[in-house]
């Protein structure tokens, strides 16, 4: 097994289940994975939802109902190199600022989530990154189905000590974990990741029109 693994608390729960059970990861923010997961580096990860269309992918992903507080809009202007899926994200809801993601939007003030502003345009949740594999199928279904069984315990100490490393309490940290994030894809979901690429499909075809 070769898997990616985005270095962010929101995917802490699955680095412990990999962790109990000895398999090794390869560590990187979104943008990063997504390339070696390309390159079939590694075979299997939560790769970014932009990059997961015509994947081989299951009903797992990073999602959330509403707020996600570590996907923002923040005073400036620009994209962030971490990220592929809240790049398009800012263009299609058609946003003005900087991309901030990732643990680092913890620090953040003053900024919009995007999340949240998707939920209030389209009533449904958000899926940032979906879990896919590029070969042994039916190895990486079995061991994404053992993820979501059941509720992955994070120690508290874990969680206290990847706090104190991000600067915010183990309170937030713990709330975001138990509900903000959650990883399991039912048809709302997967409704919404139809219509996330439908509008990126049509903001590229603009932009394509527009040079032309």
């Amino acid at each position: 097994m070769k898997i990616g693994h985005i270095n962010y608390l929101n995917l802490l729960p699955f680095y412990q289940f990999l962790k109990k059970k000895n398999i090794p990861i390869i560590k990187g923010v979104p943008s990063n994975i997504n390339k070696l997961y390309k390159k079939r580096i590694i075979d299997a990860a939560f790769i970014s939802s932009i990059k997961g269309k015509n994947e081989k992918c299951f009903n797992a992903g990073i999602a959330v109902k509403r707020k996600v507080k570590t996907v923002l809009l923040c005073p400036g202007e620009g994209f962030d190199s971490e990220s592929d899926t809240s790049n398009m994200l800012k263009n299609i809801l058609n946003l003005k600022g900087q991309v901030v993601i990732g643990d680092k939007a913890f620090k953040q003030k003053n900024c919009i989530d995007l999340a949240e502003v998707w939920y209030e345009k389209y009533k449904l949740p958000f899926v940032f990154a979906t879990f896919c594999a590029n070969k042994n199928f039916k190895q990486y279904e079995k061991l994404i189905n053992e993820f979501l069984r059941k509720k992955q315990k994070v120690p508290y100490l874990t969680i206290k000590k990847y706090a104190k490393k991000l600067g915010i309490s183990t309170k937030e940290a713990k709330n975001y974990l138990d509900n903000i994030i959650y990883y399991r894809l039912g048809w709302r979901e997967k409704k919404a990741l139809k219509l996330f690429w439908r509008k990126s499909d049509e903001y590229l075809r603009n932009k394509k029109s527009a040079r032309n």
